[in-house]
């Protein structure tokens, strides 16, 4: 029962528990809804006032802006009045220039008006005049013909091959007076420039002939070459394309062949083989194709180092390998390699100093004697056969025409083609570059003198200094001073159209008067 008792007494004293803490909560829960309403009116009444306050600011800026705005668009509208202004004066004095000008063509129009009638009451006087003058003319001629005892057409002609010699005679004159005025300073240029070519570039030629010979240790050698039944010297033949001589020569062997780099070949091979001294059909051909392969890397080398001498670049492999071949060609015992590098110098200074394109030059002068590295194998002239090469293998026209040029294949119609001409005279024709045979040499001379006499008036004609200048002697009683310099001209011509030389001839026509008399 006590026991009960306590429980009732837990539970009502658990339910007043409860219901105090839940009038405490609803009270608490009333109060702060009072306070949040309090905070959220004093908040309304703050967002108001700040409001407010933003939208005076507001209005204040914006009425600031407009006089602003307003101030700035009077000032735009002045400034376009003050354009318009001007632009009205420009336009008021255009009107003004306009109006003097048109009264200024009226006024010009008005005098060409009056100097053409001027002109034409002229034409017709001076056509009166012409045609009194015609028949004062015609009346003259008639007299003179009655005169004479000659018609018109004969008294023309007669007139006419008169003032032709007599025209002949003043150019003979002027030329000469010319000639020698342009000479003097022409030779001081082109001996500046030549020298100075000289000067700058300079080399040594080594003499090569057209056979090439192989020395021997000892004539027992000679046997083991020819071989049993000829069979070696048989196999060298026909794995290198040359001939070879053996005579009573002694302890040597002649090779002989129009190809250069094959005679070279051979040459090597032969050489290599001696040394060797196993010599037999296999080892021949062994040693031959070794041989060639060496060559061809020679070549290749000297191609090479002749365009890096140069300083020329992007020319194409093949031209280098014909430059290169160059190596094993002569001409009049000048290696052609050699030359065609002083040509390729010796044009580049002459450009250079003519204010040219030097690189051009130079180019053009390496490559001007390509054609003669294959000319054994092609028909034509050397200089026709590398300008098709050099064509063929994308070189620009300036420097085919160059080469096509430079022995008068075809006209030089450049100044690049006229300096490499003169470059390869230059090259060929100073002393001890070239050597002919004496037969040549002694026959060129005697058709230089030949020629020469050929001209009316000529009494003598010497060629000296090597065929490099002809002196002809003329009669001064049939050759004037004037018809002397005329002859000279002719004389250089027909040389020039019926001789082969290398560079140039100087051809001097002398006159001269003597008055002889004896003292008794």
């Amino acid at each position: 029962m006590d026991i009960w008792i306590a429980v009732v007494i837990g539970a009502v004293c658990l339910a007043l528990g409860f219901g105090v803490a839940y009038w405490l909560q609803a009270r608490g829960a009333s109060s702060r809804v009072q306070w949040s309403r309090r905070q959220a009116e004093q908040v309304l009444d703050e967002a108001r006032k700040q409001a407010d306050v933003t939208r005076r600011t507001a209005e204040v800026e914006a009425k600031e802006i407009v006089v602003k705005r307003r101030s700035e668009l009077e000032e735009e509208a002045k400034q376009r009045l003050e354009q318009v202004s001007a632009g009205e004066k420009r336009l008021a004095h255009r009107e003004e220039t306009l109006d003097k000008r048109a009264d200024l063509l009226d006024r010009q129009e008005q005098e060409h008006k009056r100097r053409d009638k001027e002109l034409l009451d002229r034409d017709k006087e001076v056509q009166l005049s012409e045609q009194k003058a015609q028949e004062l003319l015609e009346q003259a001629g008639a007299q003179l013909e009655r005169v004479a005892g000659m018609t018109s057409e004969e008294a023309k002609k007669q007139l006419l091959d008169g003032m032709l010699e007599e025209a002949k005679l003043e150019s003979a004159k002027f030329l000469k007076q010319l000639e020698e005025e342009t000479r003097l300073e022409a030779d001081k240029k082109a001996k500046k420039i030549i020298a100075t070519a000289i000067q700058r570039f300079a080399s040594d030629y080594v003499s090569e002939s057209t056979v090439s010979v192989v020395h021997l240790p000892s004539d027992d050698m000679k046997g083991r070459i020819i071989g049993r039944e000829g069979r070696n010297i048989r196999a060298l033949e026909a794995a290198t394309g040359m001939d070879l001589i053996i005579d009573d020569t002694p302890e040597a062997v002649i090779i002989s062949g129009f190809d250069p780099v094959r005679r070279e070949i051979a040459r090597s091979s032969l050489e290599k083989l001696i040394a060797d001294g196993r010599i037999h059909p296999a080892r021949i051909e062994e040693v031959v194709a070794k041989t060639t392969e060496d060559i061809e890397g020679v070549i290749k080398e000297a191609g090479e180092h002749a365009v890096f001498e140069l300083g020329i670049h992007g020319l194409h492999a093949e031209l280098v390998r014909y430059i290169g071949r160059l190596k094993y060609r002569t001409s009049y015992s000048q290696n052609q390699l050699q030359h065609s590098i002083e040509v390729g110098f010796l044009a580049g200074i002459m450009a250079a100093e003519l204010g040219l394109n030097q690189k051009l030059a130079r180019r053009a002068g390496l490559l001007h004697d390509i054609g003669k590295a294959i000319d054994h194998e092609i028909e034509g002239s050397h200089a026709v056969i590398g300008a098709d090469l050099a064509k063929k293998f994308g070189e620009v026209d300036k420097i085919v025409h160059a080469i096509r040029a430079h022995h008068e294949d075809e006209k030089p119609e450049s100044v690049l083609a006229v300096l490499v001409q003169a470059a390869d005279a230059l090259s060929g024709a100073r002393p001890g570059a070239r050597r002919e045979m004496l037969e040549t040499y002694v026959k060129r001379l005697e058709e230089l003198e030949r020629i020469c006499r050929t001209f009316k008036g000529v009494e003598k004609a010497f060629a000296i200094q090597a065929g490099r200048e002809v002196r002809v002697i003329v009669e001064n009683s049939k050759v004037t001073d004037e018809k002397a310099v005329l002859m000279s001209k002719e004389i250089a011509k027909k040389i020039e159209t019926d001789l082969t030389y290398p560079g140039q001839i100087r051809v001097t026509v002398i006159r001269e008067t003597r008055a002889v008399e004896y003292a008794k």
